[in-house]
């Protein structure tokens, strides 16, 4: 993500001077200043309807796209809402773009009531069902891709859908119990319970489940009218696009802390998506980076701290969710994750801040024991700069430095690895692509209304002008994905890994709403928060777009998370793909024309390789996982299927996600030992091989 330093002037606000009757949710306990809420939804309208990047018309079509966003967030698993509700709530569906228009504020309004009678109504239920026995014995199963289910219609069908879901739980709390209480053997495998202990844990699990279902409904039943009409205007912002999103204050004072790089925590990037809380990137030299197991894209169902019970924070505020995972250094926070492949697990996590070291470039040497040709691998964990002026750090220069001693080493090749790498400084993207070109342009910037600009290396200068290779996995986006292209479109270096990159080609402003307040008066409403809004899109110098698509690596290897709809074109209302003239540039003059004949020799060296084929099994078996979305409810599956996850996890290592630094007796580890079981890296290696002796 890019923020420019300056920004657009600001624009006149017209107050509107017709206010509505006040609402009866004035005499909630926390007062709704519906004259703020009508203030700050006419301005949001304004900021984005002359600022967003795609120019969309407030109509009709935005409202409807918001619409879906808002009721998605209301209720997305549809635990709550019945189908009556569902039918009263649509019947704003295309009234969102009057109503703000209007200053009426009847959808998020509405929508807070009819949810809070059915959490009432639930609460009622689980306190039924939780004074139920629970047979572990029985055969059944629960839907849990909410869009195979359907609304329910009557008490009889909430009170089916919700005994499921504290089965679900109380079974799955149960094992959570008994690998901690009873044991589980060097192999991993559950120790043997005995009949009256196997009871005990089945009760101790029930109230578990019970208290943290409690304690997340009360949560719930707190939420005030300003959270659900801030989430009312973020739905509205988010059908601009998934980039573009309204900021309450107190999310842009956390915003503000993390741009600082100044919190305490896991080290990690959330999103609220679909009722969940979901992590988009680990930070590098992050104390979630350290422990290895969080990886993006994966979701975060509970928060405990240390040994304490766990808090379930499904359909919780982001920022509640923050300050659950937010706390000291050295203290513990245990994450209950789900990965994209349905597996579960628990995450432990020593907080910590950010060791800024960990995210600066890094490089190594790799000798090929065969032919005794040396290769250079370098990783960039982020395109970062220091703009404080304390230290003037910065990827170019340290990259550039890292090259200069590489090239004493006489190597014959270079892999420069981007796997993970979110993003950070758009300068950077272009000043080190200069590092392996002459002179030219690096990236096509488009505003709004047709403008574009062209970044390009204007420094002569080559560092480095062999063989290369850029290793790139689907978390690889934004600057990275600018680098990637633009060495590609030179045939500068061979892209190699999965099937695409990320495929985030827009550029965000953040706008302070306060500003923008210029009418005496409304001061006193302040503060409003800002709007995250998309202004620009990016473009390769060959006039394709980096949005949506990605970057297509020239070698395609597997990847465990093949098949999983993770990047930019999954996401509800992204921009689309498309293209602009292409900027003069002349193609790097030693640019591999073997392409084809190497991947052909990859592909045949993957058939042979166990570890490329273990990680196509793996990713065979998750795909049908994923397909697999009714969960059996009988304990004896889900024992066996713990086994098989557990087994799995053994056997696999990262691969290019979100490697551990440390080994197993808490050493931190070099890089040549990170690298030396990755057979990403090898392939990379191998590649060059075939680049430096065709013949081998």
């Amino acid at each position: 993500m890019f923020f420019p330093g300056k920004y657009i002037s600001r624009i006149v606000f017209v107050v509107l001077l017709t206010l509505l009757p006040i609402s009866s949710w004035a005499q909630d306990a926390e007062p709704f200043d519906t004259n703020r809420a009508r203030l700050l939804g006419h301005m949001l309208q304004q900021q984005l309807s002359g600022k967003h990047y795609s120019q969309k018309p407030t109509d009709d079509a935005l409202s409807e796209a918001a619409f879906d966003l808002y009721l998605k967030q209301l209720d997305f698993q549809k635990r709550f809402l019945w189908q009556e509700d569902a039918d009263k709530l649509t019947l704003y569906k295309d009234q969102i773009d009057d109503s703000i228009r209007r200053g009426r504020l009847e959808l998020p309004l509405l929508g807070r009531e009819i949810l809070n009678q059915r959490i009432t109504q639930v609460q009622e239920l689980v306190a039924q069902l939780l004074d139920q026995k629970i047979d572990p014995t029985v055969k059944e199963e629960v839907e849990t891709d909410p869009d195979k289910m359907s609304y329910v219609t009557d008490l009889t069908q909430q009170r089916e859908r919700w005994r499921k879901i504290i089965k679900a739980q109380t079974l799955s709390d149960y094992i959570t119990l008994r690998e901690d209480e009873v044991g589980v053997d060097d192999e991993g495998a559950l120790l043997p319970v005995d009949a009256e202990m196997d009871a005990e844990l089945l009760v101790q699990a029930k109230e578990k489940v019970g208290k943290r279902t409690n304690s997340r409904l009360k949560r719930m039943l707190e939420e005030t009218p300003q959270d659900h009409y801030d989430r009312y205007l973020n739905a509205i912002s988010q059908a601009f696009d998934p980039h573009t999103s309204y900021l309450p204050p107190t999310s842009k004072e956390d915003f503000d802390i993390q741009m600082s790089g100044s919190l305490e925590g896991i080290g990690a990037t959330l999103r609220e998506d679909d009722g969940y809380i979901k992590v988009v990137r680990v930070i590098p030299g992050s104390a979630a980076s350290k422990q290895g197991q969080l990886e993006a894209d994966d979701i975060i169902l509970k928060v405990a701290e240390a040994t304490a019970d766990a808090v379930d924070i499904t359909d919780t505020r982001i920022r509640d969710a923050v300050a659950l995972i937010r706390g000291k250094k050295g203290t513990e926070v245990r994450l209950t994750i789900k990965k994209p492949d349905g597996r579960q697990l628990i995450v432990p996590i020593i907080r910590d801040v950010v060791e800024i070291k960990e995210t600066f470039v890094k490089g190594t040497t790799v000798t090929d024991e065969k032919s005794g040709e040396r290769f250079g691998y370098i990783k960039i964990p982020s395109f970062y700069r220091d703009y404080s002026g304390k230290t003037d750090r910065n990827c170019t220069d340290d990259l550039r430095a890292e090259l200069q001693r590489q090239n004493q080493e006489n190597i014959s090749g270079l892999i420069i690895d981007l796997r993970n790498n979110g993003g950070g400084s758009l300068s950077d993207a272009v000043s080190v692509t200069g590092l392996f070109i002459k002179t030219g342009p690096v990236v096509q910037i488009r505003d709004g209304s047709g403008r574009i600009r062209i970044m390009s290396d204007d420094d002569s200068s080559v560092e480095y002008s062999g063989p290369m290779v850029v290793l790139v996995n689907r978390f690889s986006a934004s600057a990275s994905e600018i680098l990637a292209g633009a060495l590609q479109d030179y045939g500068r270096a061979l892209i190699v890994g999965d099937e695409h990159t990320h495929g985030k080609g827009t550029v965000q402003a953040l706008l302070d709403l306060d500003r923008f307040v210029n009418l005496r008066g409304m001061e006193k409403y302040m503060p409003l928060g800002a709007v995250k809004v998309t202004i620009q899109k990016f473009y390769r110098i060959s006039g394709e777009s980096t949005q949506e698509k990605g970057v297509n690596p020239d070698i395609v290897l597997p990847s465990r998370l093949d098949g999983l709809e993770s990047g930019e074109k999954y996401l509800d209302n992204a921009l689309p793909w498309d293209h602009i003239d292409s900027a003069k540039y002349q193609r790097w003059q030693d640019s591999p024309e073997n392409i084809v004949e190497l991947q052909q020799s990859s592909q045949a060296r993957i058939k042979q390789s166990e570890k490329f084929q273990e990680i196509i099994t793996d990713a065979t078996n998750a795909e049908k996982r994923r397909a697999e979305t009714q969960q059996s409810l009988l304990l004896t599956d889900m024992l066996a299927e713990r086994d098989e996850f557990r087994d799995e996890l053994k056997r696999m290592t990262p691969h290019g996600m979100m490697d551990s630094e440390e080994d197993d007796d808490n050493k931190e580890l070099t890089l040549d030992e990170k690298i030396a079981d990755d057979p990403y890296v090898d392939e990379g290696v191998f590649l060059l091989l075939d680049m430096v002796i065709p013949s081998s």
